[in-house]
């Protein structure tokens, strides 16, 4: 089981990920079980990510020193062979971050970790306004499996049922709960779980994406009765994915079922 080897095994990931988001990303890590480690700077991230099982590019905060730091940081990666997931915060409007993650998946990543209208905004549409999904993930279910399809990758489109491609199976994930979008970074977070599973899963890059987002939905769905509201949330969400167990993480996998085209 996948909960079982990140727990045994604590792959390191690397994460270039949001600033306004990296104590949850550095926390939500550790409290599953895997370790966290963070540097985006040209002069550093590309030396010391050989050291990790992983490595997520978030391009939430895209700073100066990430410019940089990311490409440089990719290609050392890329050369080893580690994984590298992709979440492109964001795109659409914001132009540097958007050719930085087209260029990216042209490029190759392992797996893609967005909303729907990031995943639109990546098969060349405009996506949405700011970090938050304006269109029904079933809405772009084409669009995610055409970019799994053409840059052999997993796309994972999150929202109150998941979505998840490899071009050729598309899944839907329900599950979860609705504090989760009051909360900054549960997407990050996610997006660095995902990597964590794909770092104890290589060969089976799909059912690692789905077991990662089966085991935040887990997390999330024990904090959720008691929370007051999105404050309470948050540290419960991170004793959730501690706590939570592999035969919990599987019951949600279990609701996992065939997207179907929605008819009008």
């Amino acid at each position: 089981m996948i909960v079982t080897a990140v727990r045994q095994r604590r792959p390191l990931v690397h994460c270039i990920t949001a600033a306004v988001t990296m104590n949850l990303v550095a926390s939500g890590l550790l409290a599953s079980g895997a370790r966290p480690m963070m540097t985006e700077t040209d002069a550093e991230a590309p030396v010391i990510t050989g050291g990790a099982s992983a490595l997520l590019i978030n391009l939430g905060t895209l700073s100066t020193d990430a410019m940089t730091g990311i490409p440089a940081t990719y290609a050392a990666n890329r050369e080893l062979g580690l994984p590298v997931v992709l979440d492109p915060t964001a795109i659409g409007r914001a132009p540097v971050r958007t050719r930085l993650a087209r260029d990216l998946v042209r490029r190759g990543v392992t797996a893609v970790r967005c909303n729907a209208s990031e995943v639109a905004a990546l098969a060349g549409g405009t996506g949405g306004s700011g970090p938050d999904a304006t269109i029904p993930v079933g809405d772009v279910a084409e669009a995610a499996r055409q970019v799994a399809l053409t840059h052999r990758t997993v796309v994972a489109v999150s929202g109150p049922e998941d979505l998840i491609t490899d071009g050729s199976r598309t899944l839907r994930l329900p599950g979860g709960s609705p504090l989760q979008p009051l909360v900054p970074g549960t997407g990050c977070l996610l997006g660095a779980l995902v990597a964590a599973c794909i770092a104890v899963s290589p060969d089976d890059v799909f059912t690692a994406t789905a077991t990662a987002h089966a085991w935040l939905a887990a997390a999330a769905e024990q904090a959720h009765p008691l929370s007051a509201g999105p404050g309470e949330f948050a540290w419960r969400l991170l004793d959730g994915l501690h706590l939570v167990t592999a035969a919990e993480v599987a019951s949600v996998m279990a609701r996992i079922r065939p997207h179907e085209e929605e008819t009008p």
